[in-house]
């Protein structure tokens, strides 16, 4: 088989699986529906009023938004491994996804304690700062230490810290809108409406899309920077839309559904295992759709294994990822010695 096919062949794979997920989590819960009630729902048959509202108030925006959140969380990471090299590179474990979740919560603490609105886009906004200032002193970091497993470890740091400031001002807030911000800040997708949906998609597949437009001079950067340099590429300009760009995929995903962890690490390494090649033209679109199956199936599972009590998500993320990371870090050990 031809390297053409193979891709071919492995995006119709993956759509495949992503569809029956889809599926799958649209007719499982409290409520089960079959294939055919689904489709005539999805159709416009609101007979059943509850089984209607079900699919559409609740289960539809909130797959939707597991896809495109979870596409986005990959590509954030393949974005955040390309720029540093290294494919144990991440939104959360370099401390974005927390630094974005303090920001927001400490945002949203201030207007509800004054009793002003706070909109989904303002969320997006503050998380986008809060990842850029992470960010900021990851790369301040990482002028100063060249290895980059202690790098890793300095994010790893910067998170504890944000989550701690998180934690502590959430814990001690009053007002009890505050308090359920709880369980956003553990990671979950639950309460995901059409308003949400609506700016996400925008966000998600504006920034995607411009990503897959860069994929030739990511492609030259990948193989040093001189080499782009010698085919035209303005390193500069590219390595701080690179940042920009995996910034605000991981700010909006923080912002909707709180920081989901290991799925920007793992993912991007699964993909490129499993296609055999590290070209962006390819790797983007099979990161967001890889990104968009994981975060749906461990969706699933957050809500299922225990229901009706619902699990954070990034607890499933870590029990089935965490073992891909620790194998990429011991095959580049392998590597090294």
């Amino acid at each position: 088989m031809n390297q053409r096919k193979r891709f071919t062949v492995a995006f119709i794979l993956m759509f495949c699986i992503l569809l029956f997920l889809f599926i799958w989590n649209l007719s499982t819960g409290s409520v089960s529906l079959s294939l055919k009630e689904i489709v005539s729902i999805l159709l416009g048959d609101d007979s059943s009023l509850t089984h209607y509202r079900v699919i559409w108030d609740i289960r539809l925006p909130r797959l939707i938004a597991a896809v495109l959140l979870g596409g986005a969380l990959s590509v954030s990471g393949f974005l955040l491994q390309t720029f540093f090299g290294n494919p144990i590179a991440g939104p959360y474990v370099l401390g974005i996804s927390s630094g974005a979740k303090l920001l927001v919560a400490l945002t949203m603490i201030f207007f509800l304690g004054q009793g002003l609105p706070f909109s989904s886009m303002g969320m997006v906004l503050a998380a986008f700062f809060g990842s850029m200032i992470s960010m900021g002193i990851v790369l301040l970091l990482s002028t100063k230490v060249r290895n980059m497993s202690v790098l890793v470890v300095c994010g790893i740091m910067i998170g504890y810290i944000c989550s701690a400031i998180t934690d502590f001002a959430v814990t001690f807030a009053s007002d009890s809108n505050i308090v359920n911000l709880h369980n956003w800040s553990m990671g979950s997708l639950s309460g995901m409406n059409w308003q949400d949906v609506k700016i996400m998609t925008g966000i998600v597949l504006l920034v995607t899309l411009l990503t897959f437009f860069l994929s030739k001079p990511i492609s030259a950067y990948q193989l040093g920077e001189n080499y782009a340099r010698n085919m035209g590429v303005n390193i500069k300009l590219l390595r701080t839309v690179l940042i920009l760009f995996s910034s605000l995929l991981s700010a909006c995903v923080t912002a909707f559904a709180g920081p989901i962890s290991f799925v920007g690490i793992a993912v991007p390494h699964l993909v490129k295992t499993a296609s055999g090649t590290a070209k962006p033209l390819i790797l983007i679109p099979g990161c967001f759709l890889g990104g968009a199956i994981i975060t749906v199936l461990c969706d699933c599972i957050a809500r299922m294994v225990f229901a009706p009590t619902e699990i954070s998500i990034s607890s499933v993320t870590a029990v089935l990822l965490v073992p891909v990371v620790v194998y990429m870090m011991m095959k580049k050990q392998g590597r090294r010695s």
